[in-house]
């Protein structure tokens, strides 16, 4: 009887190895592993709080949050800005946010700080709330 592993022993244990190898790279190279938090990537040269939506064009809850969004852009631009990442078509950006679910909302101070998080559909009124909340007064509150 011969004691050599066959080639599809071979195979699954190089699959697994290759799987064990690739979610270690993963989890290592996330911003939380090397320190930098989500708010590393959220600094941008503004004076404005931000309102981040990290979704795809393709997802339901998403498309619910679209024109939401487009109309807290148009109607509280000077109070706070509105930024769409289409997690989907910009991998690498998303990474830097650490997500689990689509939608996320994350709120930032004007200096870049993380304020708050929500994960799913987000209505108008609540996020308006939420800002007020958080110290920033929306237009028409």
């Amino acid at each position: 009887m011969d004691n050599k592993p066959s080639r599809a022993a071979l195979s699954r244990v190089l699959i697994i190895v290759a799987v064990i190898v690739a979610a270690a790279g993963f989890y290592l190279m996330r911003p939380a592993a090397r320190g930098g938090g989500a708010a590393s990537g959220a600094a941008a040269a503004t004076t404005l709080p931000r309102l981040l939506d990290l979704g795809a064009d393709k997802c339901v809850p998403c498309k619910m949050m679209a024109p939401i969004l487009e109309e807290l852009r148009v109607e509280q631009a000077g109070s706070f800005e509105v930024v769409f990442i289409d997690v989907w078509k910009n991998k690498e950006e998303a990474a830097k946010y650490n997500i689990d679910l689509i939608p996320t909302q994350i709120f930032y101070a004007a200096d870049g700080r993380e304020l708050f998080r929500h994960e799913g559909f987000y209505a108008k009124e609540e996020i308006l709330a939420k800002w007020q909340e958080l110290g920033v007064t929306p237009k028409g509150s």
